[in-house]
């Protein structure tokens, strides 16, 4: 066998293929889409490619050269499929970016129409009770959902063997607050305890501040759950502390209260003797209403609708003001209540049933506040 130089072979193989290179390298940068790429592929390493008879031939080469030319075809076949892979990604990124931008959507647009939405009948009747409210120089007070006992019994004269401290009526937490044992309120009273509690601090301070007069509109929580009972529901209750505040004012306030909330200027109110641990005297309210035909302010028959009275003197004391030197009268109503008589409805669970035909009949318009009739 005669010697050979590996370098000449070498260079020679390489005179031969670096021009096969650089022609099958151009024509698939020149592939403009991944079928015409295919085509390319076909072209240049398929079995009736160029490439592929030089692989082929290999086996009849020159036993002493066959080493270096099979390398050198082998690399070069390689260096191919590198190049294909890569215009490839390359392509099918450029076609994807192509059929986003085509089939792209707006995602933020609804499926299928839907009609404008509606105010919850419980906060219209929020709206309202605020603004009639706000008409008489009232503002608006709010507090915790979790209090502590003493703030929804201790401060209001109930002492602890009262049935209302009962686990049936309360929903008790295992936790405290401090000392003292955490719930859930059953009554907005807890943010009238500490409205009094702020306006006790300031006097005390040497300020004089302006008597109070707050409502407190809420959610609460009791153990009830009927159809005129839920175990959460909303209430509103009201405060008024001052020198000169009598039972006189208390039923001013409350007849026009009713009067613009039902819309009817006469409406018949009635107040009857009760018992409260928090107001003494304590006060239920009636309002007239036909119990047949469920018309408010028609008929001869009676409703219960609030509970009200003169703030009891161990509550002010409580507080830290002076029942000698000051008094006044609370109230409280229940707004879900209030909500269902005055929009006819029989049930109040549906209130809190998230029904999208039922918020359609009795909603409200966004774009239509609860405004006062001009005198009210």
């Amino acid at each position: 066998m005669s010697e050979i130089d590996p370098a000449a072979v070498e260079a020679d193989e390489f005179s031969k293929l670096a021009p096969l290179q650089a022609a099958v390298l151009s024509k698939l940068n020149e592939a403009a889409d991944l079928a015409a790429l295919e085509t390319c592929r076909v072209e240049v390493l398929g079995k009736a490619s160029e490439l592929a008879g030089l692989l082929k031939d290999v086996g009849r080469l020159p036993p002493a050269e066959r080493p270096i030319r099979a390398a050198l075809r082998n690399a070069l076949k390689e260096t191919i499929s590198s190049a294909l892979e890569t215009r490839r990604g390359g392509l099918e990124e450029a076609a994807l970016t192509v059929r986003l931008s085509a089939e792209r959507m707006d995602i933020s647009a609804p499926v299928r129409p839907e009609p404008a939405g509606l105010i919850h009948p419980i906060s219209r009747t929020m709206e309202e009770i605020a603004a009639i409210f706000g008409a008489m120089g009232f503002s608006v007070k709010e507090g915790p959902d979790v209090e502590d006992d003493w703030f929804a019994f201790g401060a209001l004269n109930i002492p602890g063997h009262h049935p209302a401290r009962a686990m049936m009526d309360t929903f008790y937490l295992n936790a405290k607050i401090g000392e003292r044992r955490a719930l859930l309120r059953p009554h907005t009273s807890s943010v009238q305890i500490r409205t009094m509690l702020e306006w006790a601090k300031a006097e005390a301070t040497g300020a004089t501040p302006e008597p109070i007069r707050i409502i407190v509109p809420g959610r609460t929580f009791r153990s009830d759950h009927d159809a005129t009972h839920s175990p959460m529901f909303h209430q509103v209750e009201g405060l008024v502390i001052g020198r000169d505040i009598t039972l006189a004012h208390l039923k001013g306030c409350l007849i026009d209260f009713l009067r613009a909330f039902f819309n009817v200027p006469d409406l018949p109110v009635r107040f009857r003797a009760s018992y409260f641990p928090f107001t003494e005297p304590s006060l239920e309210v009636d309002i007239g209403r036909d119990r047949k035909s469920g018309e408010i302010g028609a008929g001869s028959d009676w409703l219960e609708i609030l509970g009200s009275g003169m703030v009891h003197p161990n509550v002010l004391a409580n507080c830290g003001i002076d029942p000698r030197e000051y008094q006044g009268f609370a109230f409280g109503v229940g707004i879900d209540r209030i909500t269902i008589l005055k929009h006819g409805m029989a049930d109040m669970r549906p209130l809190f049933e998230n029904d999208v035909r039922w918020l359609r009949h009795y909603g409200f318009s966004p774009l239509a506040p609860a405004n006062l009739h001009e005198g009210i």
